[in-house]
């Protein structure tokens, strides 16, 4: 009980707050291009690209226009991502792969080239993203806590779910965006310009995946060390695809990883197996993956059920026509 009570402290919501933001943003990102039909598991690689350039612009300028450079790298990396799968119909899984290991490969070459260290930015190229204290709101018994002294792009995180609802079901371009997801010749067929709106949905991908890079390397170390997102940008796309990338679903994923995440750290900090700890976030993943996989084949099994049902309907419905004849 003891341990348990060390574990699950008030201090522990606001980590996991810290902690769910990268991965929350990443995964509303890749919500959007997955919901057009895209799986976008360049997240990672455009999340890394963000974090190199928020720490490089914002030590010589502020954290805030490294936030901005951070979104501006992500997307760049996106409009390679979109150029290669859309214009040139390369395989989206294959182009993911590619943007993750151009974003490796570059963010080492700029280290080098920037700083002559290939593995980090030295100690005096800092930029940390100041807090936002909420003052009396502050004190208000668990919530106030865990909201009081964050960054501004976990309460952008925040403010971001409802607004992917809002644009997903509220406006003409969502609507397009499920046409497209649901049946790309329909939405043809009706006169939507696909390709215009996969494009936008992978330039938001990127634009959100770089402010998450942004909000990993200036929350708390404001510093960059090579391949820092850790496989984050994987976990945003288990996350998704667990929670179906519907906005309310995703984000109750992303809390259950950043809550693992958190652990993990916790664990580490009470002198547990360190090894041991930092595979909780992955097995949790892993998990959540066969769950998902599970859902989505029993949702295409009812789908393909239902379409050959409504086929077979069709065709009785010919031949009483034709023996009516």
């Amino acid at each position: 009980m003891e341990l348990i009570g060390n574990i699950f402290t008030l201090g522990m919501l606001g980590v996991i707050l810290l902690k769910v933001t990268p991965i929350l943003l990443a995964a509303i990102g890749g919500a959007f291009t997955q919901t057009g039909n895209i799986l976008n598991i360049g997240l990672e690689g455009m999340m890394l690209t963000g974090a190199f350039t928020a720490i490089a612009v914002g030590s010589v300028t502020n954290p805030y226009v490294g936030i901005l450079a951070a979104m501006g790298a992500g997307l760049f990396m996106a409009v390679i991502f979109a150029v290669a799968a859309l214009v040139f119909k390369a395989d989206f899984i294959v182009v993911g792969i590619g943007i993750n290991l151009l974003a490796v490969g570059l963010t080492v070459l700029m280290l080098t080239v920037l700083y002559g260290n290939a593995g980090a930015t030295p100690g005096e190229v800092k930029a940390i993203l100041p807090r936002i204290d909420l003052g009396p709101i502050g004190d208000i018994p668990v919530l106030g806590s865990a909201l009081n002294n964050q960054t501004l792009l976990v309460w952008f995180a925040i403010i971001a779910v409802p607004v992917y609802s809002y644009v997903l079901y509220r406006t003409r371009y969502g609507v397009h965006l499920r046409a497209v997801g649901e049946d790309e010749p329909a939405a043809v067929a009706a006169g939507i310009n696909v390709f215009r709106v996969k494009f936008i949905s992978i330039l938001i991908s990127g634009a959100l995946s770089g402010i998450a890079g942004a909000q990993l390397a200036m929350a708390t170390v404001g510093s960059f060390t090579s391949g820092m997102t850790a496989s984050r940008g994987f976990i945003a796309v288990a996350a998704l695809t667990f929670g179906l990338a519907r906005p309310y679903r995703t984000m109750i994923a992303c809390l259950i990883f950043g809550a693992a995440d958190a652990l993990a750290d916790r664990l580490g900090l009470l002198g547990a197996n360190s090894s041991l700890s930092l595979t909780v976030p992955y097995i949790i993943t892993i998990v959540a993956l066969v769950f998902a996989s599970v859902r989505v084949r029993s949702a295409l099994k009812a789908r393909t059920k239902k379409a050959l049902a409504a086929k077979d309907r069709e065709t009785s419905d010919a031949g009483v026509g034709t023996v009516t004849a």
